[in-house]
């Protein structure tokens, strides 16, 4: 075992160890801030704020693509790039920041409330609105993430737009032309970090498979992504339950440079998060090709569409979580299967047309040089 890994296991088994170690971590950045050269270029040079690049999980990711373009710059660097998921620079750094020239981007995804965070949600929104209050431009990456925010972080001034995430569409691309998918035995596939708070997603679309199963439908379910053993187990036992464990498959986690594969293995993505606000999984879905079955809340209606896949009414609110009725996953399973030819065609050219990396880039390049030009 690494270091590294020892220590992630130990931050898990003690609270308060765990908690020592972020504020460290916030104190290093703070440091970061101080000690650093104003670069008074115009060409960026960013500073992501604490924020690490990788392979699984929403930030980990964006950051990591974002520094293919813009490297990160610690010791001299004219533009700090904070993400909403990631708040580790304290007030003290960020006024810092603000008073010596360096413009704040600001990237806003979910807020905190109690339908899906269990612990002081308000001391969290008010950890994140430090710097989505001090941003001189903000990115919310979708207009239910922005709804989101003037709900619980509170109205703010300054210029903002919406800028939905985005994928390689070169790397993530459909199943080779005359690749074999049976109509009538369509793989539907469920990723993520699937931990025991979200067992509701699976456990909505295992009931509604084994009612699809039922018309006949010979529908397989893969859930590819990190589950914890409690899910697992649970996962198994639902499926032995309803007697169809031999259709639920678990293939555990992925990494970015294998993920194109595991859609390609699909044909139907399903996802009844609620209020999921704005999922890079749907975006490679769709990129290769998938239609989509999916919650009607959240950001992800936004990035379906009308033609790409099939919306869930399910129950609004920031109280708790509501999957779509059982019922209607099934009659949606159905029914993809049937119109899925056409539905595969519209998800592909909604991807390139909406969600291309080279837009998301080029849109990050020309806010950062506004900013910059404007404090030359």
């Amino acid at each position: 075992m690494t270091s590294a890994t020892a220590t992630k296991a130990a931050t898990k088994r003690d609270p308060v160890l765990k908690r020592t170690l972020r504020s460290g971590y916030r104190w290093t950045q703070a440091a970061t801030v101080l000690t650093a050269s104003r670069d008074r270029g115009v060409e960026p040079r960013v500073y992501y704020g604490g924020a690490r690049a990788g392979d699984r999980g929403g930030p980990l990711v964006k950051v990591k693509r974002l520094r293919q373009f813009f490297p990160e710059h610690k010791r001299r660097f004219n533009l700090a790039y904070v993400l909403s998921n990631t708040p580790y620079l304290p007030a003290f750094a960020l006024r810092a920041l603000k008073s010596r020239g360096i413009p704040i981007v600001h990237n806003q995804n979910g807020v905190f409330y109690p339908a899906w965070y269990d612990g002081d949600w308000q001391g969290q929104n008010a950890r994140m609105a430090l710097s989505y209050m001090s941003a001189d431009h903000v990115f919310f990456q979708s207009d239910f993430c922005r709804r989101a925010a003037d709900e619980f972080l509170g109205p703010r001034q300054g210029a903002w737009d919406i800028l939905h995430n985005a994928v390689d569409t070169d790397h993530f691309s459909p199943s080779p032309a005359g690749a074999e998918h049976d109509p009538n035995a369509p793989v539907l596939l469920i990723t993520g970090k699937l931990t025991h708070h979200l067992f509701y997603r699976i456990d909505s679309t295992v009931r509604g498979l084994a009612l699809a199963r039922e018309t006949g439908l010979k529908a397989r379910l893969v859930i590819a992504g990190s589950l914890d053993s409690e899910t697992q187990t649970r996962t198994r036992s639902l499926a032995e339950s309803l007697h169809i464990a031999d259709a639920v498959t678990l293939t555990g986690p992925y990494t970015q440079s294998a993920a194109p594969d595991v859609y390609r293995g699909a044909d139907i993505y399903i996802t009844t998060k609620h209020n999921d606000p704005c999922p890079n999984a749907v975006i490679e879905a769709l990129a290769c090709g998938l239609p989509v079955i999916y919650s009607d809340s959240g950001g992800v209606p936004e990035l379906v569409g009308p033609d790409a896949g099939v919306a869930l009414s399910c129950v609004q609110g920031w109280e708790k979580p509501s999957a779509p009725d059982v019922n209607d996953i099934a009659d949606a399973m159905v029914n993809v299967a049937k119109c899925r030819p056409a539905m595969t065609q519209h998800a592909r050219q909604r991807a390139v047309q909406s969600f291309d990396i080279r837009d998301w880039i080029e849109r990050h390049r020309q806010v950062f040089t506004e900013l910059l030009e404007k404090r030359s």
